[in-house]
């Protein structure tokens, strides 16, 4: 994993996969962060090289345009986030002279929030690891489903199927409904689910206009001071999310026609293909990473596109 960034400024406290987290330094603005969005793409638990050119700020932009799309321009009511007061996809002045120029266009400034240790997925459609439960015990995360739906099928309704998040270094694990409730008491669990629905509910509707599928995706959420639910971290990125071309998901005859994704599976398949999962995963070839990258610039263009 690459180095973080020494940004004047900041103390950096955390790296993800792909994100560096930093607090200020010294501390005179402890409600902030800053969230640093890099080129790095991970694969299996395993940090690959080289990096996408240009991910980081990618991810960034689109998710600032959810952000703000959410917090009513696509004219739902607003929900709270987790940007700096002014922050939006085109930020103003104040904002842009607290952020390094070093990480500009892929950096967030963020307010600290108490973050609920559940990934709150919403899936729309059968796929991934629901299809592969589906085949033998006609359930999605223990949910039951009608019989016959195929890889791919649209579900009857959006599920949500929330996962713990588990300390660094280990398996997130999928959890029942009741156990968000153990875990976070009712009030908060029947919060993120509704608004986990809602929001992949006017995702997906937005997406449909730009030809696109919202196949599934996740989100954080935190509460603030005043313990106002808080939606987090990145938004219905190419990352976090399942993205499908709509005409191709409709003419489509075989799972990989229907369901070509705007995200790493071209990694995904290619290391799968060429690695036993054992060891240190071999370098990407460069047409790999053009052709992700090519993806992930895609989806921005349709999505943003007036």
């Amino acid at each position: 994993m690459s180095t973080p960034l020494d940004l004047p400024g900041w103390r950096h406290v955390y790296s993800g996969k792909v994100r560096d987290l930093y607090v200020p330094d010294p501390a005179a603005n402890a409600d902030r962060m800053l969230v640093v969005a890099s080129d790095r793409v991970s694969a299996f638990d395993h940090v690959l090289e080289p990096g996408i050119p240009g991910k980081g700020e990618l991810l960034t932009t689109l998710s600032l345009w959810w952000f703000d799309q959410l917090a009513g321009a696509d004219g739902g009511r607003s929900i709270p986030n987790h940007l700096v007061a002014d922050h939006e996809l085109s930020a103003d002045d104040t904002v842009r002279e607290l952020i390094p120029a070093e990480v500009i266009g892929r950096a967030m400034l963020v307010r600290s929030l108490q973050m609920y240790p559940i990934e709150c997925v919403v899936r729309g459609y059968l796929t991934g690891s629901g299809w592969a439960e589906y085949q033998v015990s006609g359930t999605v995360c223990g949910i039951a489903l009608p019989a016959g739906l195929g890889d791919g099928d649209r579900l009857p309704e959006p599920l949500y199927t929330p996962a713990y998040k588990a300390p660094m270094g280990e398996h997130d694990e999928n959890i029942s409904y009741e156990r968000t409730v153990a875990l976070v008491g009712a009030d908060a669990a029947a919060a993120l689910r509704d608004a986990s629905l809602e929001i992949y509910r006017r995702a997906a509707a937005l997406a449909e206009r730009h030809g696109l599928i919202l196949a599934d995706t996740k989100f954080e959420f935190g509460a603030d001071g005043h313990g106002t639910l808080t939606l987090a971290d990145e938004v219905l990125t190419s990352d976090s999310s399942r993205y499908w071309d709509a005409a191709a998901w409709a003419a489509g005859t075989t799972p990989a026609e229907r369901m070509a994704s705007f995200d790493k599976q071209i990694v995904r398949d290619w290391l799968a293909a060429h690695w036993d999962k054992e060891g240190t995963p071999p370098p990407l070839p460069p047409e790999i990473v053009e052709r992700t990258a090519a993806r992930y610039r895609e989806l921005l263009e349709r999505l943003t596109a007036a």
